[in-house]
């Protein structure tokens, strides 16, 4: 196994210290969402509401779910990700007037757990894999995480989910936890995203940071943030990229 050194963002370090592990986020970086849940969308509602605008029906319900895992712990007791995306759907469905029956509706909430890899995934986590220890740290359900993994053949060494500790990133339990099971400290790690909030957390607490752009995470380019900024010690175009830079 090769590991990659990186040169220590602390003044106060011992120059450089070695990546033995990287962590990757998996709904949008890892995975497309909007294009397998604006097809199911399309699949499933799309017979009772045709024409209808799925790639906004998919953001509005992403953005829902953002917003009910943002909420701090002491407002409400865990909610499986399962839960929240079943519970928001509804609202979104009936504000449309789209009359579908609850297996219809459990059908589409469930199609959170059948993501499918972006292009380039499954050969750039390949290539690394031979190099590095790879993990999920996803605020997905395991149970999704699992099932995602395994139809498209995901070659993680292990799963790590928001959900074993019972609050969702960025709150630090989650990165502390993957650092603790995997028995490395921060510094040995890198946090994997395409969301900048999720790697600026993990950066704040010594772990290393790679950007990866998806441009194309919300279907239009206008609506992602897909711009490297020189605060993470990586920024690429995909999981091939990735590979590159770090010399796998």
């Amino acid at each position: 196994m090769r590991n990659h050194s990186i040169r220590s963002r602390d003044p106060g370090g011992y120059g450089r210290v070695v990546i033995k592990a990287l962590l990757f986020d998996v709904q949008g970086t890892a995975t497309d969402f909007h294009s397998t849940i604006r097809g199911a969308a399309e699949s499933i509602a799309g017979p009772h509401a045709p024409g209808h605008d799925w790639s906004a029906f998919v953001n509005e319900w992403r953005a829902a779910y953002f917003e009910a895992t943002s909420r701090r712990p002491e407002q409400g007791p865990w909610m499986s990700v399962a839960a929240v995306y079943r519970e928001t759907l509804d609202p979104l469905l009936d504000g449309r007037g789209i009359g579908l029956g609850a297996a219809e509706r459990d059908d589409l909430a469930r199609a959170w757990a059948r993501l499918e890899p972006w292009s380039d995934t499954v050969a750039g986590l390949t290539r690394l894999r031979e190099h590095y220890t790879l993990a999920t740290l996803s605020n997905a359900d395991v149970s999704a995480v699992v099932e995602i993994s395994r139809r498209a053949d995901l070659p993680w060494h292990a799963i790590f989910a928001a959900e074993m500790v019972g609050v969702f990133k960025p709150d630090p339990r989650t990165y502390h936890l993957a650092a603790r099971y995997l028995g490395l400290e921060p510094a040995e790690i890198m946090m994997v995203a395409s969301h900048k909030y999720d790697i600026r957390a993990a950066g704040q607490l010594g772990f290393h940071t790679a950007f990866v752009a998806r441009p194309l995470e919300y279907g239009d380019p206008a609506l992602g943030d897909a711009e490297f900024s020189d605060e993470f010690d990586i920024n690429a175009v995909d999981f091939l990229d990735l590979a590159d830079q770090l010399g796998a």
